[in-house]
């Protein structure tokens, strides 16, 4: 069967200020906030930002709400920039995602529901505000439509999931079909919603039991008579809940993966209050640098986690392996050994001892068993085999160059090179492209081109993007052999639609080649790998056959020198060990372009803050 999908559109990031207009309590268990304001117009902030109106087109859209920090009259706020938000780092803002229950652009306003869940920051402000209280939102970034290609639905989530499947449930077409399965904590929960001829909702109860630590929601998804055809899953809430059901749906039922949209909303935990008002969550406590440092430098406890994910533990812990005896069996390892390991992440709180021998995952354990967390965890994983190279930092700081050959044997460019690897490092690219394509093909940076060469990881979603939104357009997508091979495998799903599939070609061809004659080049984030004469030279050779004015749309990563960020600081150093390059500051790509022999016309921010740099043939080259 073709994949089923949800066309993405991304929202320009924009801070806004709001004001309560009502409040209303839909159940003893959620109250309903509406706002409003001049601000989910379009406006321009004090610095002279232009912002867009306010917009959500998708059922299960986020908001980011800005919360005062305890004892504090003002929240800590992003800063609006250009074409993003930046957030201070000390203290960082105290912000919380909800989802937009009711937009009504008419009307301007924007109702968001507030489950009485614990004691935290959201819920307090919920049940203090009243009309006239201002606060500030940003958000959605992005907006998923409804599925394409699917039969029916199957929904599941508890309270928290409301919100959103009350908006899904007003937004299906009548003649709809579809299962959902709602949990929530007592009979007076249960909310009106709107009634569909083919949409059964089944309300489950779990009495005398606090979210999240027993499951009727899963056990009702396991129990449902499955209905014939392809099915779309759409799963939120707790997360051990959520994880569970979706591992039962791709394992039992045979549910493709990318056939389910699913959010652990929340894990279980407790909240320490405010001595002082109970219904406060306690600031965070002072760090001191000694410990910083210490957290900084401590070497133990990501390599012990690291060796939990790669013997499986977490998982067969969710799985209900829980002694040590029978954990160490499945895993193939020494049990003495194992029981050394095990008592280690229990004091780093990974996991607790339920009885003597025996373990369950604690919050922080049950994010282990998330598929892209493991990934990056896991020595075989895409974004962990990668990682390994970061042991050979020393070497590659004395010497400038790689050093991952040194430290694993082999260079990163031999690991590409296998086929199964290429394969998931592809597809985990793809999943990412949807947010930087979809902007593209609405920005008007391929207007009047009629053949376009893409040079980009998961570019079957680009041209997808791009020939459904120019009936016209030719793409040519130029990739190593490795590449090649996954993209041909891949076309059929991420475009399905046979006429415009028949628009774009895959070419054998590195980005060091002159590729076809054509009227725009696209090269998307291939030269992070390259020292600066490979750069250059690749950039050079891809701008050889542009047809007269044509254009290199170019995106590249940049280290901001003036903003330093963690994940940047991270990304540069992996790239150094791993190709004895890393991000490159906005200056010296500006010397690779020029070395190219070309010049930038124009930038243009799309999507979530992406720079497209749109690059000619300098006149005296």
């Amino acid at each position: 069967m073709p994949k089923t999908s949800r066309r993405l559109t991304v929202h320009p990031p924009t801070l806004r200020e709001v004001e309560v207009v009502r409040t209303l309590d839909i159940t003893p268990g959620m109250r309903r906030v509406t706002l409003s304001g001049d601000q989910l117009r379009a406006f321009t902030t004090a610095d002279g930002f232009a912002r867009p109106a306010f917009e959500s087109n998708g059922f299960d859209d986020d908001l980011a709400l800005y919360f005062p920090y305890p004892g504090q009259s003002d929240p800590v706020l992003p800063v609006q920039g250009q074409a993003k938000l930046t957030a201070p780092k000390d203290p960082r803002p105290l912000s919380r995602a909800y989802t937009v229950r009711r937009w009504d652009p008419e009307a301007g306003e924007l109702d968001v529901d507030f489950v009485r869940h614990g004691v935290g920051a959201g819920t307090t402000w919920a049940y203090r505000t009243r009309p006239g209280d201002r606060i500030h939102l940003s958000g959605p970034s992005t907006s998923k439509a409804f599925p394409v290609g699917a039969d029916w639905w199957l929904v599941a989530g508890d309270d928290t999931a409301l919100p959103a499947i009350g908006r899904l449930l007003d937004g299906l077409p009548s003649d709809a079909r579809a299962q959902v399965f709602i949990e929530i904590a007592e009979e007076g929960h249960r909310q009106d919603l709107r009634q569909l001829p083919g949409v059964g909702v089944t309300w489950l109860v779990r009495p005398g039991a606090t979210a999240g630590t027993a499951s009727p929601l899963t056990e009702a998804v396991r129990g449902t008579r499955w209905w014939p055809g392809q099915a779309f899953v759409w799963l939120a809430g707790e997360h051990t809940a959520v994880r569970d059901i979706r591992r039962h749906l791709v394992e039992d039922r045979g549910v493709p993966k990318e056939d389910i949209d699913f959010a652990g909303y929340w894990r279980r935990s407790s909240v320490v209050a405010l001595e002082t008002d109970g219904a406060v969550p306690d600031p965070e406590r002072t760090v001191t640098p000694f410990q910083k440092l210490h957290d900084l430098t401590e070497l133990v406890a990501p390599i012990a986690i690291r060796t939990a994910v790669e013997l499986g533990v977490p998982d067969l812990i969710s799985r209900g392996v829980t002694g040590a005896t029978e954990l160490a069996a499945k895993a193939g390892v020494d049990e003495r050994a194992l029981g050394k390991l095990l008592r280690y992440l229990h004091t780093l709180e990974v996991v607790t001892e339920t009885e003597p021998g025996h373990y369950a995952l604690t919050p922080v354990g049950d994010v282990l068993t998330l598929d892209f967390i493991a990934d990056g965890l896991h020595s075989t994983g895409v974004v962990g085999r990668e990682m390994l190279g970061i042991h050979g930092l020393t070497e590659s700081v004395r010497t400038g160059r790689s050093s991952y050959a040194s430290v694993t044997g082999q260079t990163f460019a031999d690991v590409r090179a296998e086929q199964d690897y290429e394969d998931r490092h592809l597809e985990r690219l793809a999943k990412f492209q949807p947010a930087l394509a979809g902007p593209i093909a609405t920005s008007g940076l391929l207007d009047g081109v009629r053949h376009l060469v893409i040079h980009s990881g998961g570019a079957g979603a680009h041209a997808g993007e791009y020939v459904a939104a120019y009936d016209s357009l030719r793409v040519t997508i130029c990739a190593l052999p490795a590449q090649a091979d996954w993209l041909r495998r891949d076309l059929p799903a991420t475009i399905p639609d046979e006429p415009q599939r028949t628009r774009v070609s895959v070419l054998e061809q590195s980005v060091f080649e002159a590729g076809p004659a054509a009227d725009a080049v696209l090269v998307s984030r291939a030269f992070k790998t390259l020292p600066d004469a490979d750069a250059a030279h690749a950039l050079r050779r891809t701008a050889e056959n542009l047809t007269p004015g044509g254009r290199v749309l170019l995106i590249e990563e940049v280290f901001d020198t003036d903003d330093l960020d963690e994940h940047d600081g991270e990304a540069d150093l992996i790239g150094l060990v791993c190709h004895g390059s890393g991000l490159r500051t906005a200056a010296e790509l500006d010397t690779v372009i020029a070395r190219a022999g070309l010049t930038r016309r124009s930038a243009h921010t799309v999507g979530l803050g992406t720079t497209v740099h749109e690059l000619v043939r300098s006149t005296t080259d």
